[in-house]
């Protein structure tokens, strides 16, 4: 065991049982997964993802490349999961990943001996011969070794949540910046958030025993805490990773219940949070960097910044007898720290020739070796057992079992460059410092290169009230707290050369020192291209730790600086984000959630059976006592239409209002068909084409006054309307004086179709007068009121073919509408009828609808050629006129009955000459949509046929592949029932 036997903040009172890959173990509360493993003396944890090389832990937070882990099992596994972010608790299963059989012996391992053929881009240059095994072999074995663990095969049994925030000041981190930060806004009066990623406040300050007041670290924490939880403005958001920013927010991940076996009822298991706020505070502290050297990927190597984590926090010494290997006195505090906890340090070993009289004093009274001016340049054992180091021209082997590296550190400013800002070198502290921030964001702290604990005190108290203050609050920066200053100079050193073994820069990734220098060979020396040639910093490193020493290496190869070879940029997330969180309640059912037309109830009562159609549930159809099939009730209500009076409910067209002078400009440069010449109180169809020539849409648009105007799209494409003339009107016509408002949810429409609508109408309005023949003539559109003062609009407008109206009333007041239709028509047996009912009527009128408007047809080839205006433009209108889109022969909208009106048509059916095969090349249309007619007493189709309309009187074949039918048809106008249209005036 390696559990110290003092320190930590850990609560040795209650013991968590574990298991890892099948084996138990014990750890305590306040534990994570890989503090317990390490004092377990687990070492190996894992293996790499190229050459299966066994890994260990290397860091302590969100940086960790190696200790990558399944949790849980069945449909709670969770894969790729960091052991440093995952929080102990009781039951907790781990499984390691990407080894078979075993993580001890990993067959995959021999691709560790293959290495030098597997340089960078090796399968950009493997694959390629011979072409043929690409498929057979290459593919399939690359897909089989691909990724790292396995995603659960069953339904997550959790939920996930969305939600919103709002505050004044958004603190991002609670090391000492962070907490002076939210402590001098939230003294303001602003509403505070302070995030924190980690499960326990306090940053660094929990891992470090530099005084704040001549007092432990954690004596600050728990003060500041407990005056900010007494605050009301502040919010206080642990195990809550800001993961982005984005134009209007921050999304963040608030995890809720990952610490938990099984989260409690009713308690999603994370939820995702849009963050706004006025201003915000960087405080996402700094990462300890690794050397590169030959072996430092070996399990028992890691940084020394997590090391002194694991010792302080965590009461873990990372091995039974360690060394130290680093560039920065930073590093010295770790080994300073592993002596006093009671471990043992065999050397520390710095690059440097000298370092300051203090630091060598320190080490010196606690009996620790030094060797100046050495390098590390080999390492020995599965896991670590032994290091070989060099130093004044002399060699020497150190047995030791575990090795803490530090490079120096790097800021944390991935957020910073989420909205583009590029980073800046900083020469002094060899790292990235913040460029060009986010609007509203500021950088404290060490995230700003500014390491000394004083330093982060001030500034974090200075950013907190700058913020608060910029958000509207008077706020002034407290006095700043004594704080004791840790040493931190160093001086930049990134790669041992003429190392014994491997030089690891992506421990993840496995990229060496070598694919760097050959990336450059082959001329990938720009950033982005090294990164993506040899994988360097991808995966979920995201160059966290492999960024600053790769660019080093690309940067002695090219001969420049590192300011001058650049960096990559870093893009959200900056933490993993499950997928889950991403989808929150859509998923099943609730993916896209059915939405309700306002006379749902109504229809429920009266039996409706119903369908999906679009995002709408709809009914399709009203079964009554003694119809023993769905055609029965759907002739049924055909013929209740036909011949007195139907009732459906058509509040799912798309509904948008539009106003302004400019109106009627827009509508003629959308449509194909002029309309700013229509009169008030008309209506008008339209079609209106994409931009390359083919039919978007097609529906009503009525003129209700001067500059007030109302349009009906299909259920189907309501939003893509929307978002079309958004577009027009914001990037093609910003100078158009037009406004709109989508109001399809505030209006519930029902359309009342039938001989004895009118008289049906008369009774409903509050003036008869208003829908005579006269006042309202087909196509007109009135405002008036209805059932005693209800706002109503009412168009006189007909999908069936009846004599048909359709009324708008506000949403609330749809249901009420349509109970008192039913009403005051049950003396002619008014009758509800549903989807497809109208489908069967406007087949029989030869209506399009979604299946000819598919996107594949032109405004010609549904037969609204002539519609199309020769004296204006319009979207669509030049590309429309393309060769090919004006062919004679191209396929035409037509009609089809059977030769046999025994026979039944399916939409689907391709049409063939006589006589003619089967093949592609024979084809000459299809059937679009089809129906047995209740009023014509045999089968009808609607489709497309070569030379349309010029082939009307000949007989085809509908041939169906599929159901294995063949059947001879006749081609028609379109419009079977009522070609003249007369039935639509009553």
């Amino acid at each position: 065991m390696s559990r110290l036997e003092k320190n930590g903040l850990i609560d040795r009172t209650q013991k968590l049982r574990f298991t890892f890959d099948s084996k138990f173990f014990e750890g305590f509360q306040g534990d994570t997964l890989a503090s317990a493993l390490l004092a377990n003396d687990v070492k190996l944890v894992g293996r790499s993802f190229k050459y299966h090389r066994p890994r260990g832990i290397v860091g302590g937070g969100a940086e960790e490349p190696n200790a990558l882990v399944e949790l849980r099992s069945g449909a709670r596994r969770e894969p790729n999961t960091r052991a440093t972010t995952a929080e102990l608790y009781d039951g907790l299963e781990a499984r390691s990943q990407n080894r078979w059989p075993s993580l001890d012996f990993d067959v995959l391992a021999v691709n560790g001996l293959l290495s030098p053929f597997f340089g960078a881009a090796f399968y950009y240059k493997t694959f390629m011969w011979p072409k043929a095994a690409w498929e057979k072999l290459y593919e399939p074995a690359i897909r089989r070794a691909a990724g790292l663990g396995r995603a659960a095969q069953e339904a997550d049994p959790d939920i996930y949540e969305k939600a919103n925030a709002f505050c004044d000041v958004l603190v991002i981190g609670s090391g000492p910046a962070g907490l002076s930060a939210a402590l001098a806004a939230g003294r303001s009066g602003a509403r505070v958030i302070l995030a924190e990623e980690d499960f326990a406040f306090g940053g660094r300050l929990l891992s470090e025993r530099t005084t704040i007041n001549d007092a432990a670290p954690t004596e600050f924490v728990d003060k500041t805490l407990a005056e900010l939880r007494a605050l009301p403005n502040v919010r206080l958001m642990r195990r809550t990773s800001v993961a982005a920013i984005y134009d209007d927010c921050y999304a963040a991940v608030e995890r809720v219940g990952d610490h938990l076996r099984t989260p409690e009822k009713f308690q999603p298991r994370q939820i995702l949070w849009r963050i706004t706020a006025k201003r915000a505070v960087l405080a996402a502290g700094a990462l300890d960097r690794p050397i590169v050297f030959g072996g430092n990927n070996r399990p028992g190597v890691m940084l020394a910044a997590p090391a002194q984590t694991y010792i302080n926090r965590f009461a873990v010494a990372p091995a039974k007898k360690m060394a130290v290997f680093a560039n920065n006195d930073a590093a010295w505090t770790t080994a300073f720290d592993a002596l006093d906890a009671g471990a043992e340090v065999a050397a520390l070993i710095d690059t440097r020739d000298t370092v300051s009289p203090t630091l060598a004093q320190a080490a010196q009274d606690r009996g620790l070796r030094v060797i100046l001016g050495g390098e590390v340049f080999a390492t020995k054992g599965k896991c670590l057992d032994s290091i070989e180091l060099r130093a004044a021209g002399k060699t020497e082997i150190l047995q030791v079992d575990g090795l803490a590296m530090s490079s120096g550190f790097s800021p944390n400013i991935a957020l910073t460059c989420h909205h583009g800002g590029k980073p800046v070198w900083n020469e002094a502290i060899a790292a990235f410092v913040p460029g060009e921030c986010p609007p509203g964001l500021s950088v404290a702290g060490a995230a700003t290169g500014a390491y000394s604990l004083s330093d982060c005190l001030a500034q974090g108290a200075a950013q907190g009230a700058q913020a608060a203050t910029e958000a509207g609050f008077k706020a002034t920066a407290p006095d700043t707290p004594k704080a004791e200053d840790a040493p931190r100079a160093l001086k930049a050193f990134w790669h041992v050369e003429n190392s014994k073994g491997m030089a690891f820069v992506d421990f993840q990734n496995d990229v060496c020192a070598k694919d760097v220098v050959l990336a450059h060979k082959e001329g990938f020396v720009s950033v982005e291209h090294l990164k993506r040639y040899t994988t360097l910093g991808m995966a979920t490193d995201q160059g966290k730790l492999s960024n600053v020493p790769g660019l080093a290496l690309m940067a002695k190869q090219s001969g420049k600086t590192i300011a001058e070879t650049g960096t990559t940029m870093f893009r959200p997330p900056w933490s993993p984000v499950a997928l889950g969180a991403f989808a929150g309640h859509h998923r099943a059912k609730d993916f896209r959630p059915a939405r309700l037309t306002p006379t749902h109830a109504l229809a429920e009562e009266l039996g409706a059976v119903f369908v999906e159609a679009g995002p709408w549930l709809r009914a399709a159809y009203f079964p009554r006592k003694g119809e023993t099939n769905w055609k029965q009730s759907v002739d049924r209500e055909v013929r209740a239409v036909r011949e007195s009076v139907g009732v459906i409910d058509v509040s799912t067209f798309g509904k948008i209002e539009l106003q302004g002078p400019d109106v009627g400009k827009l509508l003629d440069r959308i449509y194909i068909n002029t309309f700013s010449t229509l009169p008030i109180g008309k209506a008008r169809y339209g079609v209106m084409l994409r931009e390359d020539g083919f039919v978007m849409d097609d529906g009503t648009t009525a003129r209700l006054g001067q500059d007030r105007w109302i349009m009906t799209t299909t259920t189907a494409n309501a939003a893509k309307v929307s978002q079309h003339l958004d577009f027009c009107l914001q990037n093609l016509w910003p100078d158009l004086d037009v406004r709109m408002a989508s109001v399809s949810e505030q209006w519930a429409q029902i359309a009342v179709a039938g001989p004895r609508s009118r008289g049906l109408i008369a009774q409903i309005v509050d003036d008869a007068s208003a829908v005579s023949a006269e006042n309202l003539p087909y196509m007109g559109a009135l405002e008036t009121t209805v059932l005693g003062g209800v706002q109503a609009r009412i168009f006189r407008l007909s999908f069936s073919g009846e004599l048909g109206f359709e009324i708008a009333v506000p949403a609330d007041q749809g249901e009420q509408l349509a109970r008192k239709i039913l009403e005051t028509g049950a003396e002619w047996d008014a009758t509800f009828y549903g989807l497809e009912a109208l489908a069967v009527m406007r087949i029989e009128k030869g209506h399009v609808s979604g299946p000819e408007l598919n996107g594949q047809t032109t405004a010609a080839d549904l037969g609204f050629g002539r519609m199309a205006s020769t004296k204006k433009d319009y979207i669509g209108a030049v590309m429309a006129r393309r060769p090919a889109l004006t062919d004679p022969d191209r396929m035409g909208f037509v009609g089809f009955k059977p030769v046999n009106p025994k026979e039944v048509l399916r939409a689907g059916a391709h049409v063939l000459a006589k006589g003619a095969a089967a093949t592609t090349e024979n084809d000459l249309g299809y059937l679009t949509s089809a129906t047995i007619s209740p009023t014509l007493g045999h089968a009808i189709a609607l489709g497309f046929v070569k030379g349309g309309a010029a082939r009307i009187g000949e007989i085809l074949r509908a041939w169906d592949g599929l159901r294995g039918t063949d059947i001879l048809v006749e081609i028609l106008a379109p419009a079977f029932y009522d070609s003249k249209g007369e039935r639509s005036n009553g």
